[in-house]
């Protein structure tokens, strides 16, 4: 059994069309009150654009560990670089999670000389895809504003890039033996910013937690990707567009799984505050004020701590 996540069609979307605008809106609002989860085909990121991607992602993940440590991550604040196995904790209650990744935050920014770039080919590619992903994003922010009723660009205004990062994940092929108790390939979480983009080929393993706490599987769809809401989002809507605690199993038997992850986090200084729309005549906000970069960094630098652990 799979929690109901729908799929919906971006293909008729058009910035001067308020009909379709409001279309679109009304789909995207209901699946994100519902579960915080949804597909969307058609936003205009092109499957071979993607498919070059994983491929790069492929290549850099089957290098030895000594040429990826070449391009290690040093720092949360910076948030970009390579992270062994076993580094981050999504959980900080639960063991490290089994995966390697990739993050690369603030491109349009980050020093095109940098010697972590594994290649230039793999600078290049990744830029053009991350600014893909963004234009898509702007596209999702644009209907998010319509179905909360504030201006075209409100959301698209805080997202310039500062905080977006694109992620690489690999998830190498393990036995049971080689897994600890409660450990997982990503241990079960929330998304910190605004929304997620999710690129998942024939390899499954994302799994998304019901109100009821139950733990259901999400199906990889080649020609869709999966998008949901993250705290800050539900910050701003009060609660209505809910932040789905999901994770992702640990990868068993002789296939590995890869994923590409794009986080649509806010730039730093912006003020998150629950927006008037969200609120019912006389209804206090649930949330306190807070700006994105405050929040953010808060939860990037509690994965990385290290804990004692029962298993």
């Amino acid at each position: 059994m799979s929690v109901f996540i729908p799929t919906i069609d971006f293909q008729g979307y058009d910035e001067q069309d308020d009909a379709a605008l409001e279309d679109l809106a009304n789909q995207v609002s209901r699946a994100l009150t519902r579960s915080g989860f949804m597909r969307i085909m058609n936003l205009g990121i092109a499957s071979a654009q993607v498919d070059h991607v994983f491929a790069l992602s492929k290549w850099f993940f089957s290098l030895s560990e000594e040429q990826k440590l070449t391009s290690a991550y040093t720092s949360a604040v910076e948030n970009f670089g390579y992270q062994s196995l076993g580094v981050e904790h999504l959980n900080p209650s639960k063991p490290a999670d089994l995966k390697q990744t990739f993050t690369l935050r603030n491109l349009f920014r980050h020093d095109k000389d940098d010697p972590r770039w594994p290649k230039p080919e793999f600078r290049d590619q990744s830029t053009d895809f991350y600014k893909a992903c963004l234009e898509g994003a702007h596209r999702i922010q644009r209907v998010l504003s319509k179905a909360l009723g504030v201006e075209q660009d409100f959301f698209v205004q805080y997202h310039q890039g500062e905080n977006v990062s694109l992620r690489l994940l690999y998830y190498p092929s393990s036995g049971v033996d080689d897994i600890s108790e409660g450990q997982l390939g990503a241990g079960a979480h929330t998304d910190y910013g605004m929304i997620t983009l999710l690129f998942q080929q024939d390899i499954g393993g994302l799994e998304v937690q019901d109100e009821a706490g139950v733990w259901h599987p999400v199906a990889p769809e080649n020609d869709s990707i999966v998008i949901n809401t993250g705290d800050l989002m539900e910050r701003w809507t009060n609660g209505k567009y809910r932040s789905t605690p999901h994770r992702v199993q640990p990868k068993l038997g002789d296939v590995d799984r890869y994923s590409i992850a794009v986080f649509v986090d806010p730039d730093t200084e912006t003020p998150v505050r629950v927006l008037d729309s969200c609120l019912k005549l006389g209804e206090e906000p649930r949330y306190p004020e807070i700006t994105a970069g405050e929040y953010i960094q808060k939860r990037i630098s509690a994965s990385h701590e290290r804990q004692e652990y029962d298993a």
